[in-house]
């Protein structure tokens, strides 16, 4: 039998969902202000009473900003599914086959994913300067490895870990290959944990900003990060203009998780019940 929830169960999860919306509304509100109200003593109002869409419209006026949306769409969109794809590969192996050093490989994965940006970008950068890839998509999308396919690896293993080794076995007897058994029984159970870990890798590549600011320094290859970070000038910065691109910039991930939300969840609540 379940308890109903009281008051004070509502009365804190309208406290915790206003303490995490908090930054996101402020910066929503302020994207609409005029630009007398976003200093002085009306910068601290929550409501404007002259609400304008001006510095949305400048964004995307003065600024090439759907150049910056369209390479970080590239540049997450790419190193999303093929980090994926490879460590679909590597998780299943690590977590169905025996073989000596697993032990290490995990923990070598863990390693490299623990590593700070700060410092890897020297050596990142001077391997992607060698190979002239600096200012080019793939410049960013091989660095974009050093975080992408770690925490992918890691997610995938524990779902490829929940399902039953009976069903690989059942296929053998039924003559299926290693590669039939792994794409048309495994893989397909594993696609929530497959989905749960493409959004998780999309969002990080999306926001990454460290090797997008380093190796892309023209401007036709900057991502969104990068470019919402140069709208400042030498001796103005550009709230308004700043929060209307952050709203545009926030709000397809936002819409992304709501719309998939029941997938996200299947994929991080799988396995953690035991039968």
């Amino acid at each position: 039998m379940t308890k109903k929830a009281g008051p004070l169960f509502y009365v804190f999860l309208a406290l915790f969902v206003f303490f995490v919306m908090f930054p996101f509304l402020w910066v929503l509100l302020s994207s609409v202000k005029p630009l007398s109200e976003l200093f002085g003593e009306k910068a601290f109002d929550w409501f404007t009473s002259h609400p304008t869409l001006k510095s949305y419209i400048s964004v995307f006026v003065n600024y090439p900003f759907l150049r910056y949306l369209w390479n970080s769409t590239v540049v997450a969109t790419v190193t999303t599914v093929y980090t994926v794809f490879v460590a679909a590969f590597a998780a299943y192996a690590i977590a169905r086959l025996e073989f000596k050093g697993k032990t290490v490989i995990l923990g070598l994965v863990l390693a490299v994913s623990m590593f700070p940006q700060i410092a890897t970008i020297s050596p990142i950068y001077m391997f992607v300067k060698k190979f002239d890839l600096t200012n080019s998509y793939l410049g960013l999308i091989i660095p974009y490895t050093t975080f992408a396919l770690p925490l992918s690896i890691w997610l995938l293993v524990t779902f490829f870990r929940k399902i039953p080794f009976d069903l690989e076995e059942a296929a053998k007897m039924d003559g299926a290959t290693p590669m039939q058994t792994y794409f048309k029984i495994i893989l397909p159970l594993a696609v929530p944990g497959v989905f749960t870990t493409s959004i998780l890798v999309f969002i990080a590549a999306w926001n990454e900003f460290l090797f997008a600011l380093t190796i892309n320094t023209a401007e036709k290859y900057k991502t969104v990060p990068v470019g919402i970070a140069m709208f400042q000038g030498q001796y103005t910065i550009p709230w308004g203009e700043i929060s209307a691109a952050t709203v545009v910039v926030t709000i397809p991930l936002v819409i992304m998780v709501l719309l998939f939300q029941r997938r996200i969840v299947s994929g991080l609540t799988s396995g953690s019940v035991k039968e």
